[in-house]
């Protein structure tokens, strides 16, 4: 039954893309100026959000007392929401708050989700309480969740209000093994991170960068050496801070007399992370493949074929040169816009003291609506794209 719901599911998703493109007044439409490419992102993004919008609030309307519940084949993702505070729509905030449990029974992983549901309080925004699609030991990295939490955040933007800068991401336990592991991944979906009593495995911290996170853990929490692994991982930050200084804002609570529950003094975590708004064009990235692949991050783009773990990508943008410090990639896509650069001059791309391409990058809607329809995400929504070939130069 949940393959047929997801292959029509699947179908009604094609269905709805195809349209989306359709309304879209696209056809020819490159070198358009600046506010031309403004007037048409703001078409764009609105047409994208009233074609998802009938198939979201039929999930979020979910009957009989059923959860509303987020599919990805057959794997799911109920969860549980509700509203904190009187921001205006379209600028509220948005928590993901993963529980604990793991790799036990349905229903004590059930009983550390409706536990979750009112652990913390934000002052303000939509708080989320999903239930894992598993129970197992890696039940919030899992590959699927990525799409799944994309498709939860594109939900909370366009029924809910929910400001694109403003998602925050959050876990205990097993759950703080979720943002171990997400956030580096996933730092280009969210404004902040906080860990919670879980373990970081052995997952890299570069991606980062621009992505403020924070750590939990009490100094007694001693099973699988979860007091010393973030303790130890506290200080990698404070490493890579030191030597990016306007980067890796954290801080690191390993709480004395405090076990696995920390009487919820990690609570503190929240009015911290809402000091902090997502900046989806930093002037830097530092992007390294994670155990779950993928081929976005920020405002660069690679070649699927081409990822590995491991692989990263240094770049940042001055004026209107890109630097590319390392790239372990035959080609790089940019997607660009006037926050990033100044698409009516030349944009010049550099690596190793080389220049790759010096020219002029046209706005374009047929970009734009691509972009939106690929990323989701308004503010990815991309007027311009260049494509550098990383072996080559002029």
């Amino acid at each position: 039954m949940l393959r047929y719901m997801h292959t029509i599911r699947i179908k009604m998703q094609a269905v709805l893309a195809m349209l989306f493109m359709m309304t879209l007044p696209v056809a020819a439409q490159e070198n358009l100026s600046k506010s031309e490419a403004e007037e048409k992102r703001t078409q764009i993004i609105e047409t994208w959000g009233k074609a998802k919008e009938a198939q979201f609030r039929k999930i979020l309307e979910a009957q009989n007392g059923a959860s509303p519940t987020i599919y990805n084949g057959n794997d799911s993702l109920p969860f549980w929401y509700t509203a904190y505070g009187n921001a205006p729509f379209g600028d509220r905030s948005l928590w993901i708050s993963m529980h604990g449990g793991g790799g036990t029974t349905h229903k004590v992983n059930d009983g550390q989700w409706n536990n979750q549901k009112h652990l913390y309080k934000p002052a303000e925004g939509i708080y989320v309480a999903p239930r894992a699609p598993w129970n197992a030991w890696n039940m919030w990295f899992q590959e699927p969740i990525d799409k799944m939490f994309e498709e939860l955040i594109q939900m909370m933007i366009v029924c809910k209000g929910v400001n694109p800068n403003k998602v925050y991401l959050m876990g205990y336990s097993a759950g703080g093994d979720g943002v171990w592991r997400l956030a580096p991944r996933m730092a280009d979906h969210f404004a902040a991170a906080s860990m919670m009593a879980g373990h970081p495995g052995d997952v890299g911290l570069q991606n980062l960068r621009n992505l403020p996170f924070m750590i939990w853990c009490g100094a007694e929490d001693a099973a699988y050496n979860r007091n010393d692994e973030c303790a130890k991982r506290g200080k990698e930050m404070d490493s890579l801070q030191l030597n990016c200084p306007d980067g890796y804002i954290h801080q690191t609570h390993i709480l004395p007399q405090k076990g696995h529950w920390m009487d919820r003094e990690d609570a503190a975590a929240l009015p911290w992370m809402e000091k902090f708004v997502r900046n989806p064009y930093p002037d830097t990235i530092i992007w390294r493949q994670e155990d779950v692949l993928r081929d976005c991050f920020y405002w660069i783009s690679v070649p699927r074929e081409e990822i590995a773990r491991g692989k990263e990508v240094r770049i940042s943008v001055k004026k209107n040169t890109i630097h590319i410090e390392r790239c372990d990639y035959s080609r790089l896509t940019l997607y660009l816009n006037d926050d990033i650069v100044n698409l009516d001059k030349k944009v010049k791309v550099k690596k190793a003291g080389k220049v790759l391409y010096n020219g002029k990058v046209l706005r374009s809607a047929q970009v734009m609506a691509e972009t939106m329809e690929r990323r989701g995400d308004p503010m990815y929504c991309f007027p311009a794209r260049l494509v550098v070939d990383t072996q080559r130069h002029l």
